[in-house]
């Protein structure tokens, strides 16, 4: 049965929005109603997640073809497709002995996605789910307010940080991404993220000083020069050392900032808060955006420079 009690009691363990529950189990009772519907549903999933995570992108393909065939939103199907892979990747987790703890913690991930579509697209779903291959292959692991993955380093060159690190091409790091969660990236809530991504991972630098790597438009320099001063992204950008950074003529990000209004003229933006009156006053002088890398050596319990 597609309409069961996993299905109904993951959603609520995250207080999905009603709309999105009941366009859920909506489509499951489909799945369980049209036999057709359901058999070629059941094929993806199954033949995605077994023997071991597969192709996502073919998987996601198939599940656009029957999204298109059967009259649904392909946003909705492919969030169908990532819930019915849930239950398989909880027994995964479970298997290689991590907490069942942990396992929801990750998942929480698809709250964020779902929340983000409802806002940008207007339905229930993701229009990002091929973000979620390393969540799937469990590859990456969410500790705290950030989630964290092994990465091999591939600059150019050498590194050099304050506390005198060296960080090498072809050395590991632990990337990390900031989920949309509505967290504030608050002092209290970064460090007990990296407190307990440093024991995670701590086998993996016997020296005891674990590097954080980090991508992200969060990290973009210039926020200096029009954020609030007391702004938390800024405190957030303070914890780095800064590699890498560029400006773009075009603002791919502008989606994180201003949701659904992000294809609006500059002069229609919404200032509704802080962030975006900051962002659009910028814009408006006509200023470029962009994004930043950089790197933080934490010891488990402060960041080294």
């Amino acid at each position: 049965m597609h309409k069961n009690e996993f299905l109904t009691n993951f959603m609520a363990r995250y207080d999905y929005p009603e709309q999105a529950q009941s366009t859920f189990l909506r489509v499951a009772e489909r799945l369980d109603n049209e036999s057709d519907f359901g058999a070629a549903f059941d094929a993806v999933v199954n033949g995605y997640m077994y023997p071991q995570p597969g192709d996502l992108k073919e998987a996601l393909g198939k599940i656009s073809e029957l999204a298109e065939k059967y009259g649904e939103n392909v946003y909705t199907m492919h969030f169908e497709f990532l819930l019915f892979c849930m239950p398989i990747l909880r027994e995964r987790f479970l298997e290689k002995g991590y907490s069942e703890q942990l396992f929801y913690d990750e998942a929480d991930d698809l709250r964020c996605k779902l929340l983000e579509c409802i806002e940008c697209k207007g339905v229930p779903g993701t229009f990002v789910a091929d973000w979620n291959r390393g969540f799937l292959e469990i590859d990456r692991f969410a500790l705290g307010r950030f989630q964290f993955e092994e990465r091999t380093y591939h600059g150019d060159s050498e590194f050099v940080t304050a506390c005198g690190k060296v960080v090498k091409p072809g050395d590991t790091v632990i990337n990390f991404h900031i989920p949309s969660s509505g967290i504030p990236l608050t002092d209290e809530v970064r460090f007990a993220s990296y407190k307990k991504a440093h024991e995670f991972y701590k086998d993996l630098f016997p020296d005891g000083k674990t590097v954080f790597a980090c991508g992200s438009w969060l990290l973009y320099p210039r926020h200096r020069e029009f954020l609030p001063e007391k702004s938390n992204i800024l405190r957030f950008l303070d914890d780095f050392e800064i590699v890498a950074w560029a400006e773009k003529d075009d603002f791919h990000d502008a989606w994180r900032v201003f949701g659904k209004y992000a294809g609006k003229p500059v002069e229609e933006l919404p200032r509704d808060t802080s962030l975006r009156r900051a962002y659009s006053d910028w814009l408006l002088a006509g200023n470029k955006t962009g994004d930043g890398y950089g790197f933080i050596v934490f010891d488990g319990e402060k960041i080294l420079k």
